[in-house]
């Protein structure tokens, strides 16, 4: 891994900044660089207010979705709620749901089945609109290029109220309301929300219409923070306000769904990187390897011992995920070597047989094997689709728009996108795909990076320290967890390699400053052990988090990477 180290700032603002906060300068540096120059800045970041998120009627349409919603009640008219079937979709639906089945029962929640329907709007579940008697469908995390469908669906007499947060193509659908800060005659403050994010801009206008204050959308953050963890938005601006009380709520009273998800877990406090590896995955297993309406029904659960056996039934779900990604993994990693394509700047591998449902994940194993764009194609229906992931600094997204002749259908994100082609267009699609990106992608996102917050001496890492670095959270995407460098480190004589399959390092580190020992992990470093051991001095990147243990709360040093001492 090459290591980057953050520009310092001018030595008179870090000693400006420290005195008025009243805290050492590593933080004081930490904070400037995130952009926060002044005791006011780092006020309403250490002390994030829901009053701080913006009027949801700054968003385009806004006004509209809200008068044909109101109508819709008032004139008793049949509400679908259509959303994705991964976490963001199925957060959203189960959010606005939620919100609107308080006061009003005619309404109904709809998720396309991935491997008949495929991802966003249907026309499959436009006809059970039809059929059903729906005259308005919310459609959300999905729907911003479905201009073809929403077209089909005003044919039949068909409302739609479109909540994403996916890049528009060059038409704007035809729909009642587009609610979407991406577009580029929406002048609302911030873009970087999620589909559930949308969602609950949606219902905080409804509510807002009524007269009436947040306090009655609180309950909901949970499902909104779990979205922004799963969807990887940037945890900035509105998003980590949201996340933050959505956070709260997670810890001190979920919803049943949520609580039945993280029943047994023995942590006092769960943070945004716990709901990323511990409720996502399982919400997401449902759309995987079932439907995605299951995880709805979880979410939406109001009785505690239902939602119990529906997070019973999902564990057993995302067991078989599990297992099916690591052979698929394998599979893929084989077929790179027999290919002779280890040495590519990209990677697109297919096999017609992979499950569908694992193929994002695997897209994101292979990432860590070979550190390039990577996609994992399959066969669905009579056309192959494929789940796109990224690395750090190059878009993917915008790399694809590029292969447009070959692709019947894509969208996304600049780190992850889907899309579907003819199988006769792979062979085509996989060249030019290899074309584009050695051409673009800079030398920088070729190689794994890790960027230097700071460097400090392990001396500095006191409780205060730590206390003010936990209020920095949540973190996330442009709000990462510092990563610190400290030099002069030796291993005790205590290093082991831990794990399943031996892959991890345990480590007491001896600092030479204050020849105090620290406890310290390295997650897949085990390859590492033989330079730590040798006795001589090294040097180690590293984030601080803290260790539960039989009840017992200590600071640990989660090592990114070690090198030698130079």
């Amino acid at each position: 891994m090459r290591w980057i180290e953050k520009i310092k700032p001018e030595k008179e603002k870090i000693e400006l900044l420290s005195k008025s906060l009243g805290i050492d300068l590593v933080l004081s540096t930490i904070l400037i660089q995130r952009g926060i120059e002044s005791f006011d800045e780092a006020k309403d970041f250490f002390r994030p207010s829901l009053d701080q998120i913006h009027d949801p009627f700054l968003m385009k349409d806004m006004e509209k979705a809200v008068r044909r919603i109101e109508k819709a009640i008032r004139e008793s008219e049949h509400i679908m709620i259509y959303g994705d079937y991964d976490v963001d979709g199925t957060t959203a639906v189960s959010l606005v749901y939620d919100y609107l089945h308080r006061s009003y029962k005619k309404i109904s929640t709809y998720i396309p089945d991935r491997y008949n329907e495929g991802y966003g709007i249907s026309y499959t579940g436009i006809d059970y609109a039809e059929d059903n008697e729906v005259s308005l469908i919310i459609a959300l995390d999905c729907g911003i290029k479905a201009v073809d469908k929403i077209d089909y669906a005003m044919k039949k007499g068909i409302d739609f109220i479109i909540c994403d947060h996916h890049r528009p193509g060059e038409l704007i659908p035809n729909a009642i309301a587009v609610l979407d800060p991406k577009r580029e005659d929406c002048q609302y403050p911030y873009t970087e929300l999620c589909g559930c994010g949308i969602g609950f801009k949606l219902i905080q206008a409804l509510e807002q219409n009524k007269g009436n204050q947040l306090d009655n959308l609180y309950s909901s953050l949970d499902l909104v923070a779990t979205a922004i963890a799963a969807d990887i938005v940037p945890l900035t601006g509105e998003n980590r306000i949201l996340a933050y009380f959505g956070l709260q709520v997670i810890n001190n009273q979920p919803r049943p769904g949520i609580k039945a998800l993280i029943h047994g877990v023995k942590k006092p406090l769960l943070n945004i990187t716990d709901v990323v590896f511990i409720i996502a995955p399982r919400i997401n297993a449902a759309g995987r390897m079932k439907h995605g309406s299951f995880a709805v029904e979880l979410l939406t659960e109001k009785d505690f011992s239902a939602a119990l056996e529906y997070a019973a039934e999902i564990d057993m779900y995302n067991s078989e995920r599990k297992a099916l990604d690591q052979s698929i993994t394998e599979e893929a990693l084989l077929q790179i070597r027999e290919n002779n394509e280890e040495n590519r700047f990209s990677t697109v591998v297919r096999k017609d047989t992979w499950h569908k449902g694992v193929i994002g994940i695997v897209a994101s194993r292979l990432i860590e094997k070979y550190y390039r764009p990577t996609l994992v194609f399959t066969k669905s229906g009579t056309k192959l689709a494929a789940s796109a992931r990224s690395v750090k600094g190059y878009d993917v997204y915008a790399a694809l728009n590029q292969c447009g002749d070959f692709i019947e259908q894509f969208g996304g994100h600049k780190y992850a996108a889907g899309l579907t082609l003819l199988p006769e267009n792979y062979i085509g699609f996989k060249e030019k795909f290899e074309q584009v990106v050695a051409k673009d992608i800079p030398s920088s996102s070729q190689e794994p990076q890790i960027e230097i917050d700071a460097e400090i001496y392990l001396s500095d890492i006191t409780p205060k320290f730590n206390r003010i670095l936990k209020q920095m959270g949540p973190f996330g995407p442009q709000n990462m967890k510092p990563v610190f460098m400290a030099r002069g480190l030796r291993d005790n004589g205590y290093a082991r390699k831990i794990g399943e399959n031996q892959d991890h390092l345990k480590l007491n580190i001896i600092s030479g400053t204050d020849q105090k020992t620290y406890n310290a992990i390295g997650f897949r470093l085990s390859e590492k052990y033989e330079m730590v051991t040798s006795g001589t001095p090294f040097k180690a990147a590293f984030t601080v988090e803290e260790n539960h243990w039989n009840g017992i709360t200590s600071i640990q040093l989660n090592i990114k990477d070690i090198k030698p001492d130079d």
